[in-house]
């Protein structure tokens, strides 16, 4: 039997998980951009490089997968990389029509400085938990992201 952990009589916004992981997820943003404004970069500027350096994403279209972002908003952050000399757009030599995208040293240099800033951020933030907590805390997060691909999976099969 399915454990029924909300009730239509009962329920409040407020309390719902996908409210309490969008406030956390803003406030997680508002930290990060905090760190990376002295260095006139923003949190999606900064998640765009690292996705390209750890080799996620090669196109915009990747990147607004794996990032679950708008393609008219990614293009302005990628034109604004390429400007600064982030990173360099360059047609793929198997197709043609397909943009690839690639980090310039100077962009994996730009991580390298901000990287250390950020995780010392994180630490201070989630200095009040354990390391167990901690653990037990990426470990839910996983299983939910995990039943919440199961279920889309699911309800694309079924009519």
């Amino acid at each position: 039997m399915t454990t029924k952990h909300y009730d239509a009589a009962t329920f409040n916004s407020r309390q719902s998980i996908g409210y309490l992981l969008k406030m956390a997820h803003m406030q997680l943003q508002d930290c990060a951009n905090d760190v990376l404004a002295p260095h006139d970069i923003s949190f999606v500027q900064w998640l765009v490089m690292l996705k390209l350096r750890e080799g996620v994403a090669s196109t915009a279209s990747d990147l607004c997968r794996a990032m679950r972002h708008d393609n008219g908003a990614l293009t302005r952050v990628l034109d604004q990389l390429e400007e600064r000399g982030y990173l360099t757009r360059h047609r793929s030599v198997q197709d043609r029509r397909v943009v690839e995208l690639q980090l310039t040293a100077a962009g994996s240099e730009q991580l390298d400085v901000l990287l250390p800033a950020l995780m010392d951020r994180l630490n201070l933030v989630l200095g009040d938990f354990s390391t167990a907590e901690f653990a037990e805390l990426t470990h839910l997060l996983n299983k939910l992201m995990a039943c919440l691909g199961d279920h889309a999976a699911g309800s694309q099969t079924s009519p």
